[in-house]
């Protein structure tokens, strides 16, 4: 299920718009891989093993952080991360939501068990937020799931 819920985030973070058209014949790691916009997610991916998974039937909900998102985290945290398939994927799998879960079905102050174990709250505002991250661009379809790319990496209760 790890495994799973981080391909599904990978896949989220590499989407873009012309991906999603007409069909949604593409998981949500081939979607994010085709965006080519979310290198750093979809090597998180890798690394921690979870691409059978998120290639698998789902359906899943992965909230995607941007490369941008990963790059603000403090300096040597990725690396750190990459190296550590364990804790990389614990983080991943916090970003995945077993099911497909778009924005209608979305409201304010939800809280939802993500693949990780822990939960997610939802705020619904000025902008969606997941924590505290700001939902960018909501439903990007896949033919096993749904991404909202997220401006934030949210970290798991420690």
């Amino acid at each position: 299920m790890l495994r799973r819920t981080f391909i599904a985030l990978a896949a989220a973070t590499t989407l873009s718009a012309p991906a999603y058209a007409a069909g949604h014949s593409m998981d949500i790691v081939d979607t994010a891989v085709g965006a080519g916009s979310f290198t750093t997610l979809v090597a998180a991916v890798e690394a921690a093993g979870l691409v059978d998974t998120l290639k698998g039937e789902g359906p899943f909900t992965v909230f995607a952080p941007t490369d941008e998102a990963f790059a603000a985290l403090p300096e040597g945290t990725v690396e750190a991360l990459l190296a550590d398939p364990e804790a990389l994927a614990a983080i991943l799998t916090y970003h995945v939501v077993a099911g497909k879960v778009m924005s209608t079905d979305l409201s304010d102050g939800m809280m939802a068990a993500t693949v990780n174990g822990a939960e997610i709250t939802i705020g619904l505002g000025d902008s969606v937020m997941v924590n505290d991250a700001t939902v960018v661009t909501a439903d990007i379809e896949a033919s096993n799931g749904v991404i909202h790319v997220i401006d934030k990496v949210i970290m798991p209760p420690m």
